[in-house]
């Protein structure tokens, strides 16, 4: 399931980061690597904030599209 799908409050692990390399290596090193819990803090046109290894993260629609979580993760 895509990460844009869950709700604020949740959470999930990643299973897996799509895109190019340049795309996958920008998401590693803001710590969004498969196996890693994210939650999901808000939501808001699109834009997501987001805490991932004790971080507060904000990205917009299209990277958050690219972050795939395991279904079933959610808390």
């Amino acid at each position: 399931m895509m990460l844009t799908y869950v709700s604020p409050g949740h959470s999930g692990q990643i299973a897996r980061i799509s895109g190019k390399d340049e795309v996958r290596k920008h998401l590693s090193g803001l710590g969004f690597v498969a196996g890693a819990t994210v939650t999901v803090i808000s939501q808001m046109s699109g834009n997501m904030i987001l805490n991932v290894k004790d971080s507060r993260v904000a990205i917009d629609q299209g990277m958050a599209r690219r972050i795939f979580i395991k279904e079933g993760t959610e808390v």
